[in-house]
């Protein structure tokens, strides 16, 4: 028997969504594939953020999330995780991170793509 999907079975798997303009824009032509990735994946988290009313003192939401929950989520090294939210912060310009503090993760504030845009 084929394995299809059938009636409310196809709607049973959550996706990430990655902006079509990361990869069709020579905006960010120069930008990895895993770094594209990640950004989708911040995207995802942001509504957590806003769930737990994650903002700063102007309204801006953030979200924490960590060197080691980049690493878990992509199965990638330390070095590759760092690298690609260097990549995504200086790049692209698509993230700000505001550092905590010794021992605290910092804060990335993901910033719109369309501004990117030009």
């Amino acid at each position: 028997m084929p394995n299809y999907f059938y009636g409310p079975q196809a709607e049973q798997f959550a996706f990430y969504r990655i902006p079509k303009a990361l990869f069709t824009d020579s905006t960010f032509r120069g930008i990895s594939t895993d770094a594209k990735v990640l950004y989708g994946l911040l995207l995802d988290w942001m509504s957590l953020s806003v769930k737990n009313g994650w903002k700063d003192e102007e309204g801006r939401v953030y979200i924490i999330f960590t060197v080691e929950s980049i690493m878990e989520h992509l199965k990638c090294s330390n070095k590759k995780a760092v690298g690609l939210l260097r990549e995504l912060e200086e790049k692209a310009d698509l993230i700000e991170r505001r550092r905590q503090g010794q021992g605290r993760p910092s804060l990335i504030y993901v910033k719109k793509f369309m501004d990117a845009l030009g």
